[in-house]
Parts: structure tokens; sequence; C-alpha cells
């Protein structure tokens, strides 16, 4: 009997990716998520890419998930690339980067290698189901076609010779429908790292295993915020100030920002390293009032420390995201700089996202010609529903719904592979 695996789902999350794949190749078998690595159902989107060493078959030396994010730590040479997914839809796609080593990659060539490591992780199947956002790019149409169709092309560039799509959060809702012991109207909240995208869905027992759900698909809706913002805000307001952010030079001039954003968005911070660009900045130590700042800015940017900035960022988060004050530790930057982090701050600084976030949820409910009133259950998943401040805002609009929470990081490669064994179950191997 052929055990290998002829189809399965791909979760390719801006922070986290997931795969799920038969049982068996018996026809009707269930599915499972693969261990991607050690012990971890889910690996870091994430690649780096080592300046040294030779290329073998399928490219650059490189490292992925886990790995990658251990070679940038540990000081390797080379580049780390994450939240690949939000250059999808942008001209960005078919540029090339540098990578180090005097190495340049397209940015096409860095999604499809990342989906070629999961590919061979689920036994290189030939046919797949996608999850995608709702939007990948809100309000431009062409764009977000553009999106998917460029995913499916890196898809197809590494093997794969059927491509199918599901709505991520519509995955997430055949998961919570496991679950279900009679029909229910859920609105699924699926909030990761690039986009928080919503579907109200009509489940029940005698719905999930139907192939045809179009008409329990009451709406869906999104828009592209959500956890890589969550933390590019906590960067700009409660650490990039001790950098100079915001501050005012001795000529009465606020110092130009453009820096301190591309410093906090993850596919930005390496244009900051380039020459003429710190070569600019180490000119301007006279536009400081505190050389402090100036100085700690000249690190992060000659020493090459914004990933790791992004990341301390990150980890703030996190930290406040139960409702408790944090410090940050960027004794890295300078010897002894420990920055208090208040859940206060934190809430200013992400209050715009959220009230945007939980009014998407409500516009969504609309949409599917309800009140809120009528929503049965709320369905979160995705790595960003752990922030405590959001959860509970959006409870508090629907009110008579049960709060369900389901696996932050697997419900919606759950859900696709279920979708994934509806589709493909039946088709011969490949």
């Amino acid at each position: 009997m052929n055990t290998i695996p002829n189809f399965c789902a791909i979760d390719f999350g801006t922070s986290n990716s997931a795969v799920a794949i038969p049982e068996s190749a018996d026809r009707g078998a269930g599915m499972h998520l693969v261990e991607l690595e050690a012990g971890q159902r889910t690996m870091p989107t994430a690649v780096f890419y080592f300046a040294e060493g030779p290329h073998d078959a399928d490219g650059p030396p490189r490292a992925f998930g886990r790995a990658a994010v251990a070679a940038y730590v540990e000081g390797h040479d080379g580049r780390l690339m994450r939240s690949m997914k939000s250059i999808l839809g942008s001209p960005l796609i078919e540029q090339t980067t540098d990578v180090g080593g005097g190495r340049g990659a397209k940015y096409s060539d860095i999604v499809a290698g990342y989906l070629k490591r999961l590919r061979r992780l689920a036994g290189d199947p030939a046919r797949a189901v996608l999850g995608r956002p709702v939007f990948f790019v809100d309000g431009e149409p062409e764009r977000d076609a553009a999106a998917q169709h460029q995913l499916e092309a890196c898809a197809r560039a590494v093997g794969f010779r059927e491509v199918e799509f599901q709505y991520e959060p519509i995955a997430a809702a055949f998961d919570f429908e496991q679950q279900a012991t009679r029909e229910q109207v859920v609105l699924v909240a699926d909030i990761g790292g690039g986009t928080s995208d919503f579907s109200v869905v009509r489940v029940g027992p005698e719905r999930m295993h139907r192939l045809a759900r179009r008409d329990d698909i009451l709406a869906s809706h999104g828009v592209h915020i959500a956890g890589t913002d969550f933390d590019r805000h906590i960067e700009l307001a409660g650490l990039l100030p001790e950098f100079g952010y915001r501050s005012t030079g001795p000529s009465g001039r606020e110092l130009p920002s453009g820096i301190y954003f591309d410093l906090a968005t993850w596919h930005l911070i390496n244009t900051c390293y380039a020459p003429l660009r710190v070569a600019e900045w180490r000119g301007m130590k006279s536009w400081f009032s505190d050389i402090r700042q100036h100085a700690r800015l000249m690190t992060v940017l000659e020493e090459r420390l914004g990933h790791e900035l992004a990341a301390r960022a990150e980890g703030a988060k996190i930290a406040v995201s139960g409702g408790a004050d944090t410090t940050v530790d960027l004794s890295h930057v300078e010897p002894g700089l420990v920055l208090p982090l208040s859940e206060r701050l934190a809430v200013d600084a992400l209050r715009a996202d959220l009230d945007r976030i939980i009014s998407t949820a409500h516009e969504t409910v609309a949409l599917a010609g309800l009140k809120p009133g009528q929503v049965d259950a709320l369905y979160f998943t995705g790595g960003s529903t752990g922030l405590r401040l959001l959860v509970d805002g959006m409870a508090a609009g629907f009110p008579a719904a049960a709060r369900v929470s389901g696996d932050r990081f697997a419900s919606v490669a759950t859900g696709l592979g279920l979708h994934a064994q509806r589709l493909f179950a039946g088709a011969s191997a490949a």
C-alpha cells in the first residue's frame, strides 16, 4: 500500500506555519499535523540566509523556522527573513534583495523556498489546500487577487500540481465545528501576525460532512492589522523614543522619523543598514539634543541590531498581554539600559488598531444580515488572540455569545486539513 500522502493542507502564516496531512493513504483516513521541528507542530515563518557556504540543489545555504531565528540570535553572518507573507501583492515580490555574502534572492524565491521546506516535511505531495486571509491587501481587489496568484505560482514552482485556497477563518470554523453539538452561528476571529480575519459561519454536526458549504458562509471580512502592527506600535511608543524617535533637536525641529518607522517594520529593517544611510545618520549627531540617543541609534545601525530590537518589542507585547507591566532589557545596546513598559502605555499605543479590529468584527456580522445577539459563539484563533485587551474588548460587544478559544497556532491548519480531506481524499495517489 502506498503510504505517501498525495495531498496536504498548509497554513502559511505571517508569523508561524503549520501543515496537515492524511493519517495514511487510505481513503477516508483522518488528518494530523506534521511535526515540523522537534516536538513542534508549528514552525516560525522564518528563513536565515547564511553569508557563507556553498549552494546546494535547493539554492543558497539556509536555515528555517526556529533554527533560522537561532542562527540570527547566535550572530551568524547572514540575513533573517520574516513576515514574508506581507510581501504578497506588492511590487517587492519580483525584486531581488541582498541576503548576505554578495548574494541576492528574489522575494518570490524566498517564499517558494519556505513552501518547498513545508512540502518536503509533508512527504512531497502533489496537491495542496493553502489558507489565505480574507484580504491580503485591504481595499485593493486587483492587488489582493495578485497576491493569491503569486502565492499559487510559488506553490506550483516547488512541485504542487493542484492548488486550492480556503479562507483562514472559514478553516477555523471547520475546526470549531468538530465540537459543535447543535447548529450554531459562529463568528470566527482569526487574528494572526499580518491580518485580522472574520467569518460568520453556520456550523453543526449535520453540516460538517458536506463538501459544498457556500450557503453556510454568511459573511467574510478582514483588515490588514494584526500582531506585527502591534509589535511596531509597541516599539515606536515604548522603545524608540530612547533612540531619538519624536525627539526635538537643538534647532527646535523634530528629528526625521523615517528611520524609526523602518526599524519597526520587519521587512524594511535591512534597508536601515545601507552604508549611505548609516553615514547620513552618523553625521547627524548635532541634530540630537541628547547625544546618548544618537549613540544608541548608531549602535543599532552599525551593529545591525534592528531585528533584535523588534524581537524585544514583540516580547514586551506578550509580557503585557495578560495585563501586567513589564521591563525591556536593552543592555545589548547600552550597558544597563532597561526600559519600563506599562500596560497603560501599551493600551494607548494599540487603541486605534484594537478599535479598528473590533469594528471589523461588527461589520462582518452586519454583512451577514445579523445583529450581535444572533451570534451563538465567538471562536478565537491566531497568535494575537493571546492579547487579553483585544479578546475582552471583542467579547464585550457580543455578550450573549459563548466565548471559545481554539488552538491559537493550529486551528486554521486543522480546519484546512479537514477541507483538504473532503476535496482530495477520493483522488488517486500522485
